[in-house]
């Protein structure tokens, strides 16, 4: 039987202090708390709002645009929107030109609902702004922005 290879402990320290992706990790943990924490009352996660306010457009959209912009392959966001479409908030039609395409859009419930959210969603984000102090916030966007 070999010897495990030992990594020393300072490399352990060096990761947690430089490692990115933990720092990313742990801020989008911390900000996606927050903003459950502020959509609760209406029941609602981080998640779910993203995914609402993903279909409030003129014309539903199909499922690779949405995917896309969330950052989620089909599977992840067809399990998204059971829930949703639970609750009466979403519904999913066949395309008018090739019936085997699926959107989605909202429904006048979860228009409603999205209606309430918009303005928590904003206070928070305001808060969170705030927090991160003049510049910061738009300098973030633009620098998660090139790593996405």
């Amino acid at each position: 039987m070999s010897k495990p290879i030992v990594i020393p402990f300072q490399t352990t320290l060096h990761v947690r202090d430089t490692c990115l992706c933990l720092h990313v990790q742990r801020a989008a943990r911390a900000l996606a708390r927050k903003f459950d924490d502020a959509l609760r009352p209406l029941d609602l996660t981080n998640g779910q709002f993203s995914l609402l306010m993903s279909l409030n457009r003129p014309d539903p959209p199909g499922m690779g645009p949405v995917a896309r912009l969330l950052a989620m392959d089909r599977t992840t966001l067809t399990a998204a929107l059971k829930p949703l479409e639970k609750r009466g908030l979403v519904v999913t039609v066949a395309d008018d030109k090739d019936r085997r395409l699926r959107r989605m859009k909202l429904t006048p419930s979860g228009h409603a609902l999205l209606s309430m959210a918009v303005p928590i969603w904003k206070s928070t984000h305001a808060d969170v702004d705030d927090a991160l102090g003049e510049g910061r916030p738009d300098r973030l966007r633009s620098d998660l922005l090139a790593l996405a």
